[in-house]
C-alpha cells in the first residue's frame, strides 16, 4: 500500500508542480490575465500563489511535512477559485461553462488536499515513504 500511496502522492503533486513552474515563468502573462480577471495581487499575487502551490506539492511529493503541504494547496486554491473562475459573473454561456469547470474541478482538489491533510495528520510516518512525520497530530 506504501506504493500506492506514494504514487497517488505523485499524480496529485504533478499539477500543481505544473502550475507552480507556469506561475513563475510566465508571472508578467498571469498577471495581466488576473488583473483583467478582478484578481488582487497582481504579479505578486501570481508569483506568491506559484510559490506556494509549488512548495506545498513538493511536501506532499516528498512527504515533509505533507500535512502543511496539503493545507498550503488547499489555502492557495481558495481564493484562485473565487477570483480566477467566478462563473457566476459571466453573461456568456460559454465563457460560464467554462468558469463553472475550471471552479468545480478545483472545488474537487480542495477536497483532495484536505483528505490528504487528514491522512497525513492522522496517521504520519505509519503511512510509509515519507521523510518526515506530520506537523499537526490528529488523533
Amino acid at each position: 500500500m506504501d506504493i500506492v500511496f506514494l504514487v497517488a502522492r505523485i499524480l496529485f503533486a504533478l499539477i500543481f508542480l505544473l502550475s507552480a513552474m507556469g506561475h513563475l515563468t510566465q508571472s508578467q502573462a498571469m498577471a495581466q490575465y488576473a488583473e483583467y480577471k478582478g484578481a488582487p495581487g497582481g504579479r505578486f499575487g501570481v508569483i506568491a500563489s506559484g510559490i506556494t502551490m509549488g512548495l506545498g506539492a513538493l511536501m506532499v511529493l516528498l512527504g515533509v511535512f505533507g500535512d502543511l503541504g496539503a493545507l498550503l494547496i488547499a489555502l492557495t486554491l481558495i481564493p484562485i477559485s473565487l477570483f480566477m473562475h467566478a462563473y457566476w459573473k459571466e453573461s456568456d454561456a460559454q465563457a460560464k461553462q467554462t468558469e463553472q469547470v475550471s471552479f468545480n474541478k478545483n472545488i474537487g482538489l480542495i477536497g483532495g488536499a484536505l483528505a490528504l491533510f487528514l491522512l497525513f495528520a492522522s496517521t504520519g510516518a505509519d503511512m510509509g515513504l515519507t521523510l518526515t512525520d506530520a506537523l499537526i497530530q490528529l488523533g
